[in-house]
């Protein structure tokens, strides 16, 4: 039994006994808190008296005397009571005396062990722990020293949030601010740093503390990872077996086995003939700086007088198989990330010149034969094949001059070119939606961002009819033999009356529904099309490469993927895209408000676009920048403005403008 007045610790917290009754303790706690508990919720460490809680507290004893008692005490390695451990280091067995015993005891660093029985630590344990203790006491300091100078940055930093390029902080201190990059980035939710600089745990209010403490500039672009991208493109590349074929006339066979290559893909063991096609005229036309053109045009008159339109696409399906170590890291990936300061591709590097048309003089493709009627531009037949192709890169710019002026070196390009218009006045007539708004080229030269207006070509249509009616003609081969493809659908709404201009194309685009993704065709309304499928980037979509894979298992004879399984598919791809054309447009953005970062009160051209209220939706054609904002005056949908940039803030993505005239 346990006398009044005695010392006992509960939850190790020092306690006084105050009295027993129906087999409880009633303890009075050092806050002044009384509390009833058993026997066993407690431990006996001092008969006592104690009067006060300040006769415990208030008494402390010199390490060095600590550590003295326990150099004798190591020696012999003895197990002791409290009471005889007390009187060996304090001489005397007093409450306060016992209380310190187990403080000891609590810290570990001379003593461990129970109340009964306390024991010296051996000197290498000890060493180990003071070293061990030593090292955190000086990652305590460094850390408090990181915050100190941390803070003064973020205090001195300048009104548009951005510091001098003095990385000081980031070389000193790289450990401590991990945590606040990881959040910058959306690699985690918590960061023990913007919590003790009393910051909201955001990504974009750890980009702003990274920006205004010099540690990251403004060039630091951390909107891919945020989801879940990373900066790498592919890193498998197809075996070197299969790519020394890839060059020859037929394809060849690993042999019966058909085996599997580590870390490669395999070739199926069935060949597919190439019809060469060197005797087109083949065109790839595209952007001055695209390096991966995977499409190219040609056209013709067959011996019967119709039309036949050839659509050329880069074949890696050729190569990679389903399932295939490619192919699997493809479909993760969903599509080729395209930004300002490169590109994060679906397939490795090393497929590009493997695959993209027109970087060696002959190339190998999957045609897309269509025969068009040449009264009303619809696709009557549609053949696919592997082919060997003779392409020419030209520019859009390029193919505009040589159609203006009519050129007999490019004949078919003009051909092409009235092809184009014919199919597209048809999809017209059929309730296409046809948006052209405003697009800009950024590229980053060093410290410098540059933004130009992407030009509207006519062979940019041209291209663009062309595909479609890949898509089209590729949807209708499918569909007719019953097979399961990515079949693209989508319904458009009805807006009413189509303003001109740019408001016009805002009322477009918000008319038109997400589209869908199914084993079955269905209505393109946003096209004009009864069905259609995307089968021209497959070195850049993954739909486009799946569609591939299965015209190739359909033509080989292989077994063809199945319907719910290309259902799975299409479901993993559209997150992936999603990620993807998220992080597109959010580092977009990201190198617009840097393009603005430096230009205050410049004033912008502007067209107004919509009135949502209390602000209009206005947009900036030259950096093709959306923005709501402020008009005064009797505004109407499509007015020209003019706007003054009052401030960017980059981390949030916004720039504030107001209205001048």
């Amino acid at each position: 039994m346990i006398n009044e007045n005695a010392l006992v610790i509960y939850k190790t917290k020092p306690a006084v006994v105050k009295e027993r009754s129906d087999g409880k303790y009633t303890i009075l706690l050092s806050d002044g808190q009384s509390v009833k508990v058993r026997d066993k919720d407690i431990e006996f460490l001092h008969p006592g008296p104690v009067k006060n809680f300040n006769e415990i507290f208030n008494v402390k004893i010199d390490n060095s005397i600590i550590r003295e008692a326990w150099e004798l005490l190591c020696d012999d390695n003895a197990a002791q009571s409290i009471k005889e451990t007390a009187v060996f280091i304090f001489n005397d067995f007093t409450p306060s005396a016992a209380f310190n015993i187990y403080e000891l005891l609590k810290d570990g660093l001379y003593f461990s062990g129970t109340i009964e029985a306390v024991k010296p630590r051996s000197r290498e344990e000890v060493f180990a722990e003071e070293s061990k203790r030593n090292e955190k006491q000086k990652e305590s300091d460094e850390r408090s020293e990181f915050l100190k100078q941390l803070k003064a940055a973020y205090k001195k930093s300048s009104d548009n949030g951005l510091s001098a390029n003095d990385n000081t902080l980031r070389e000193k201190w790289p450990v401590f601010l991990q945590d606040v990059e990881a959040l910058a980035y959306g690699k985690t939710q918590r960061s023990r740093t913007m919590r003790d600089m009393g910051l909201s745990e955001t990504p974009e209010e750890a980009h702003s503390l990274l920006l205004k403490t010099g540690c990251w500039t403004k060039m630091v672009n951390p909107h891919p990872p945020r989801y879940g991208i990373s900066y790498n493109s592919a890193q498998i590349v197809p075996c070197a077996a299969s790519c020394a074929s890839f060059g020859t006339t037929s394809e060849v066979s690993l042999g019966a086995a058909g085996e599997n290559l580590p870390q490669h893909d395999h070739l199926t063991q069935r060949a597919l003939e190439r019809r060469d096609l060197c005797r087109l005229e083949s065109y790839a036309i595209d952007s001055p700086w695209s390096n991966d053109p995977d499409d190219a045009v040609s056209i013709e008159k067959s011996a019967d007088g119709k039309t036949i339109l050839y659509v050329h696409v880069a074949d890696p399906a050729s190569v990679i198989t389903y399932d295939s170590p490619a192919e699997k890291e493809a479909r993760d990936r969903g599509a080729t990330l395209y930004l300002p300061e490169g590109a994060v591709r679906m397939l490795a590097e090393e497929c590009i010149p493997m695959f993209a048309l027109g970087l060696s003089e002959i190339s190998k493709a999957l045609t897309f034969k269509m025969t068009i009627n040449e009264e009303n531009a619809e696709i009557t037949g549609t053949e696919i094949f592997p082919s060997l192709v003779k392409v020419t890169r030209i520019s859009y710019e390029q193919a505009d001059k040589e159609i203006d002026n009519n050129s007999t070196g490019f004949k078919s390009l003009c051909e092409l070119f009235n092809l184009g218009r014919k199919i597209l006045r048809r999809r017209a007539v059929n309730g296409a939606v046809n948006i052209d708004y405003c697009d800009v080229h950024i590229t980053i030269e060093e410290e410098t961002v540059n933004i130009e207006m992407i030009p509207e070509y006519r062979s940019s249509s041209l291209v663009k009819e062309c595909m479609i009616a890949a898509g089209e003609g590729a949807s209708a081969w499918a569909a007719s033999r019953g097979l399961a493809f990515p079949y693209i659908s989508q319904e458009v709404d009805d807006t009413g009356k189509i303003l001109p201009g740019y408001a016009g194309f805002m009322q477009l685009r918000k008319s038109m529904k997400p589209r869908v993704f199914s084993v079955k065709p269905g209505r393109h309304q946003g096209l004009g099309l009864e069905s259609y499928l995307q089968v021209t980037s497959p070195l850049r979509r993954y739909n486009d490469l799946l569609s591939h894979i299965q015209i190739y298992n359909f033509l080989r004879g292989d077994k063809l993927i199945p319907s719910d399984e290309i259902s799975v598919r299409i479901g993993f791809n559209e997150a992936a895209v999603s990620a993807v054309v998220h992080a597109e447009r959010a580092s977009e953005n990201h190198w617009k408000m840097v393009y603005l970062s430096d230009k205050k009160d410049s004033v912008w051209d502007a067209v107004a676009v919509e009135n949502k209220g209390r602000f209009w939706v206005a947009v900036i054609p030259s950096i093709a920048l959306e923005i709501q904002v402020s008009l005064r005056g009797n505004i109407t949908p499509n007015d020209n403005i003019k706007l003054t940039l009052k401030s960017v803030n980059i981390p949030k993505g916004e720039a504030a403008f107001v209205h001048t005239g």
